[in-house]
């Protein structure tokens, strides 16, 4: 969620808060003068007169900059400032001259500045609620909190920064008193379906599943659509009312027949209630619609696995890995997340121009080894080679680094070398129990070798650890609606 609300909210008055000490200057006095009658020139003239015969004094200085700032100079008003507070660390005016701009360009250099008005001024709500808006935009929630709490009252009008306030309350897992700022948020704006959606799901969030249902109400009496539908059924489900839950779910299909999202809480719901079939069917549904969507297939094979079917969920595990090969199953995937974002010829050289200073480096020497898997290169080129020898030198560095012993199975499994694969899937699985990529690579390993006799009980395991991720995800993605951006 990003904040948008009004800068205004927290704009200092400009000729107020500059509380320069009292002087009988009569040029002082004068540029005061001219500044409160917006002759921003005159002002600026007049300082510039005071500054060529006194250049560090921080009260021309700081008037100077208030010059600059009537003039939309706000690059020559911020050195003014940053000047004046090299001869006056303490001066007040200059400090909220500089925190202004930096705010205003949501700058992080702000924060110091608000945090040193608040050793000179603890009690200034403004400055706390400055300072909180900067931090969450910084994405700094644990600064940010506090401080909305001590400037609560300047929210009460503002949804968005109640919306910036929350998010970062759910950030540090605090969801009951983001549900409380929400419902604030819900009071400014009771007709807006978005905020009672966001107030279910964190509601949903803390397992006070009624109360979601009563903000969910008006959205449910007229033309509901398929989000508000899925947060129904989810509350439903958790108040053990199964069959509305599915009648709801069923009708947010209806409505919005692409969702993968649907299909998959519906499976999830199939298998804790041990209507598989029926799960299976309406994913098998899904996939009409969605015939790429490698979470369908993922939830389907859970529900084949139910039935002991374990060839079916094998094939439903092995068309997802096809659709999606980078899907988070295990830490390895998670670590290549931000090298996914990018080009892998471009991550590569970054790991290999860091390896050139850190060549025993256990954690690079894993990164290029998965790059070079990942580009999928033949058993036969020097780039494959390389990929091997990084592997076996990073689980030589860190024989605890479980990752690293998934790409070398990864490598070994292209290298049709199946024994030492299974052996490099064991170790990581006996580092991460719940690693399911390495779970999957050790189920190929022994197929393709022609040992079978684990496959079925091992098929089970990763349908329950994908069953396991399955809700998680489902979970992630409902309350991703209550905190849907980026800082």
């Amino acid at each position: 969620m990003k904040y948008r609300g009004p800068r205004t909210l927290f704009v200092f008055l400009l000729f107020g808060c500059l509380g320069l000490a009292q002087s009988s200057s009569k040029p002082i006095e004068q540029i005061q003068e001219e500044l409160q009658n917006h002759d921003f020139a005159r002002a600026l003239a007049l300082a510039q007169v005071g500054l060529h015969k006194a250049p560090n004094d921080p009260r021309l200085l700081t008037l100077q900059g208030n010059a600059y700032v009537g003039q939309g100079d706000k690059k020559a008003a911020l050195a003014s400032f940053r000047h004046a507070l090299k001869f006056a660390p303490d001066a007040i005016p200059a400090l909220h001259g500089a925190a202004q701009i930096e705010y205003e360009a949501g700058s992080a250099a702000a924060i110091p500045l608000f945090q040193h008005l608040l050793q000179l001024q603890p009690q200034d709500t403004t400055t706390h609620g400055m300072l909180a808006v900067v931090a969450y935009q910084q994405g700094n929630c644990k600064l940010a909190v506090p401080h909305f709490e001590k400037a609560e009252v300047l929210f009460d009008s503002q949804v968005e920064g109640l919306h910036a306030y929350a998010t970062c309350l759910m950030r540090l897992k605090d969801f009951d008193h983001a549900s409380t700022v929400l419902q604030r948020a819900l009071a400014l704006s009771p007709n807006d379906a978005r905020e009672r959606k966001v107030l279910a799901a964190t509601q949903l969030r803390t397992a006070h599943s009624q109360e979601a249902l009563t903000t969910l109400e008006p959205l449910l009496q007229v033309n509901p659509d398929a989000e508000a539908l899925e947060l129904a059924s989810t509350a439903h489900e958790n108040g053990h009312d199964t069959p509305q839950a599915v009648s709801l779910l069923r009708q947010a299909i209806l409505l919005d027949p692409q969702n993968v999202n649907l299909y998959v809480d519906f499976a999830l719901i199939s298998a804790a209630h041990q209507s598989n079939d029926v799960g299976i069917n309406i994913v098998s549904e899904g996939i009409a619609q969605q015939p790429n969507a490698a979470a369908l297939y993922l939830a389907r094979g859970i529900l084949y696995a139910q039935l002991d079917k374990y060839d079916k969920a094998q094939a439903d595990f092995e068309k997802a890995n096809e659709l999606d090969p980078t899907q988070s199953m295990s830490v390895a995937a998670q670590s290549l997340t931000a090298m996914q974002k990018n080009d892998l010829d471009v991550a590569l050289k970054s790991v290999q121009g860091k390896l050139v200073r850190n060549p025993n480096d256990a954690a690079l020497l894993y990164l290029q080894g998965d790059i070079l898997a990942q580009k999928g290169f033949a058993p036969d080129t020097p780039e494959f080679a390389t990929a091997l020898r990084s592997a076996k030198k990073a689980v030589a560095l860190q024989p605890a680094l479980g990752p690293a012993h998934g790409v070398l199975a990864k490598l070994y499994l292209r290298n049709e070398n199946y024994k030492a694969a299974a052996e490099e899937c064991r170790v990581a699985l006996k580092i991460d129990p719940t690693d399911q990529t390495a779970l999957y690579r050790l189920i190929q390993s022994l197929q393709k070798s022609g040992d079978k006799t684990e496959t079925t009980g091992l098929v089970k395991r990763l349908a329950d650890l994908r069953h396991q991720s399955a809700k998680e995800e489902s979970e992630r993605n409902r309350y991703r609606l209550a905190d849907d951006g980026q800082p």
